[in-house]
């Protein structure tokens, strides 16, 4: 019998925000918190960024543990960033002078995402497809006394004037 193959594939596309400096924004509440919780999942992204290519450099990509968990971010990218992906890294960065430490955080950022090695291979899953089976067989009439019951009933029922 012919096997049947069913390709997987997932896309991941994340925009990612710059780093927040409190300093710079002078945000405040809300703003703030969002602001922290942004950098933490920088944060957590570089640590597993370096953790992969630091694996990949080493040649051991099980050499070290990846901390995929230590954050939402990166434990939805962790098939993209360390699995069986191809993946693709944009940097923006600005030419403007009052950024030159954001562009050269975010250069040093993508260099380090550029050293990791991902193994990726086509998904496949081959099936065996069910055998040919009979068409489905016509329920069973009602029995007798069933049909007798119906009669009556729609017989005894109340008719509208």
């Amino acid at each position: 019998e012919p096997k049947i193959e069913r390709v997987e594939v997932t896309l991941t596309i994340v925009d990612l925000a710059g780093s927040e400096r409190l300093a710079t924004t002078h945000a405040t509440g809300v703003h703030k918190e969002e602001g922290i919780h942004i950098n933490m999942g920088l944060l957590s992204l570089g640590n597993v960024i370096n953790c992969l290519a630091n694996a990949s450099t080493a040649g051991n990509p099980r050499a070290t543990h990846v901390p995929y968990r230590s954050h939402k971010l990166t434990r939805v990218l962790s098939g993209a960033l360390g699995g069986n992906s191809k993946t693709l890294f944009i940097a923006c960065v600005s030419g403007d002078a009052s950024n030159v430490q954001e562009t050269l955080c975010t250069l040093n950022y993508a260099a380090r995402a550029q050293d990791i090695r991902n193994n990726a291979r086509r998904n496949t899953v081959a099936r065996v497809p069910p055998p040919k089976s009979e068409p489905p067989k016509r329920p069973a009439p009602p029995a007798p006394r069933l049909r007798v019951n119906a009669k009556l009933m729609s017989s005894s029922a109340p008719t509208s004037p």
